[in-house]
């Protein structure tokens, strides 16, 4: 078990330039109205191996900072963001995670990596969504108990994007990992089903959203499947 404790503030940047503080007088702005724009980001959570925390709410709300923020409280060696995983250049993915041969083409394959050619292609000659993919692989093979993803899944097609959503559910319920990802999409939900859902909402709140009922029995959230469209959606549920 393990307990994110998180609070940060971003001060709003005093504009320094000439035409930022032209702007502000267009705009009737002064410099002490920008001080009270202050942004405090708060949220308390406990997470067990295993468990899936996702972070979503509109643009802007904060998601990133809260995700940065929970990424600052893990030791350097437990820790890992997609966005660290290097592309390499100088050899295929075949090459690139240190596995038997058969076990690195089933990594590969959890993520829709499988096919041949693209095991054969190095890293950075990947498009921009497989090399999401090629990151997601790298960091369910390594050692980091703890992944950080921000845009989780957002390159990809929405089919493509369910898909690694359901093989990531799979891999943290079977490898222990705590996957803690980010993303204003919603539609994936059904298949991540994460256990801790994170709402960012532009009002600066933050709803804290737990799976497993004996976790929080108030604040909780139920996958339920709509008719007549078939379209899950998740919902927060009293006890």
């Amino acid at each position: 078990m393990f307990e994110f404790n998180v609070e940060t503030c971003i001060d709003f940047p005093t504009p320094q330039t000439p035409r930022a503080r032209e702007l502000m007088r267009l705009f009737g702005l002064r410099t002490e109205r920008l001080t009270q724009q202050r942004l405090r980001h708060r949220c308390r959570l406990r997470v067990r191996g295993g468990d899936i925390v996702y972070i979503t709410g509109a643009s802007g709300a904060g998601k990133t900072v809260l995700l940065n923020a929970m990424y600052e409280h893990i030791d350097a060696g437990d820790r890992l963001r997609l966005d660290a995983v290097e592309l390499a250049t100088d050899r295929p993915l075949i090459d690139c995670i240190d596995q038997p041969l058969f076990a690195t083409t089933e990594t590969f394959s959890r993520a829709g990596l499988g096919d041949v050619f693209c095991m054969l292609q190095t890293p950075a000659a990947l498009s921009v969504g497989q090399q999401h993919r090629y990151r997601l692989s790298v960091a369910m093979a390594g050692s980091a108990q703890f992944i950080f993803a921000d845009e989780f899944t957002s390159s990809l097609d929405r089919i493509t994007a369910a898909g690694v959503a359901h093989q990531i559910q799979k891999h943290a319920a079977r490898s222990g990992k705590v996957f803690v990802l980010c993303s204003s999409h919603e539609d994936i939900l059904p298949d991540l089903r994460p256990d801790i859902l994170i709402i960012k909402n532009l009002n600066r709140r933050t709803e804290t959203l737990y799976k497993d009922k004996s976790r929080d029995p108030v604040n909780r959230v139920v996958f339920t499947k709509q008719k007549p469209s078939g379209a899950f959606v998740a919902r927060a549920s009293s006890p």
